[in-house]
């Protein structure tokens, strides 16, 4: 009786494999992750262009065409329209259409300052893009690091059959590298906070980043991280972006199971490449 009894304690106590719903729900967020990550890097660049260009100009990129301009008479507040027109492939090769729209405050390195980044008729590889981007200069932190806070708000990527992954964060970025260049491609960030919405299938999950998600500019993913799921109807897991490396993989780990999946701009249930 003892004996059984160990066993059953045992097999209650071990973790489920990881199953394909825990991969679908991985798939739904890794890919939210990359577009949404895809247009602050777009953002990142846009602002250079605003801080270092005229009170009025437009610049024609190799894939968007980025129009610049101030409404008053000061040279602040900005607006930017980063113009993808009917779809061009671009950044990390990425087919984009539609407009991202940026307002600007004030210079990127005031304590203070706010950016303001929404969507019109965006959208990445065939999948509509929504939501509202609000990023405030926080100053810099004890390591003389620069901060911002990153909120979004609205967030919705509907694909073709009208299914949709929604998503909403409350996140900061401390500038490790690159901050005080005006050369956007050497930043590097880590990235903390929590973020919640639901999944393709409709469930609700909540995703807690339990150690720093390292993001770089010149990276298509995140290099590293890790980041706990809470997700309805599953088992808690966690995603790994890995230690370092610029790649397209990430494991996923419950327990002692572990699964690797490929990150990528588009979702495998939609795309065969």
């Amino acid at each position: 009786f003892l004996a059984l009894a160990g066993l059953i304690m045992t097999s209650c106590s071990k973790s489920d494999p990881i199953d394909t719903k825990a991969t679908d729900s991985a798939d739904d967020v890794a890919l939210s992750e990359s577009l949404y990550d895809d247009a602050f890097a777009s953002l990142e660049i846009a602002t250079v262009f605003a801080e270092v260009g005229k009170k009025s100009a437009s610049t024609l990129d190799s894939c968007p065409l980025i129009t610049i301009n101030s409404p008053g008479e000061d040279f602040f507040p900005r607006n930017i329209v980063i113009d993808y027109g009917t779809g061009c492939t671009g950044l990390f090769d990425v087919e984009r259409s539609g407009k991202i729209l940026i307002t600007l405050s004030g210079p990127r390195g005031t304590t203070g300052s706010e950016r303001i980044l929404t969507f019109d008729n965006y959208y990445v590889n065939g999948a509509k893009v929504e939501g509202t981007f609000t990023i405030e200069n926080l100053g810099p932190n004890p390591d003389q690091n620069a901060v911002f806070a990153v909120s979004l708000a609205g967030g919705k990527i509907t694909f073709p059959d009208s299914k949709v992954i929604t998503r909403e964060f409350t996140r900061q970025r401390e500038y490790i590298a690159g901050y005080g260049t005006w050369n956007p491609w050497d930043d590097e960030c880590l990235i903390t906070g929590m973020s919640a919405g639901t999944t393709l299938d409709g469930k609700t999950y909540t995703l807690t980043i339990t150690s720093p998600l390292q993001w770089s500019a010149t990276c298509r993913f995140l290099k590293g991280g890790t980041i706990g799921f809470d997700v309805e109807g599953i088992e808690p897991f966690v995603l790994n972006y890995g230690e370092g490396e610029c790649d397209a993989l990430a494991t996923l780990s419950r327990g002692d199971e572990t699964k690797e999946i490929t990150l990528r701009y588009w979702h495998p249930k939609y795309h065969d490449k």
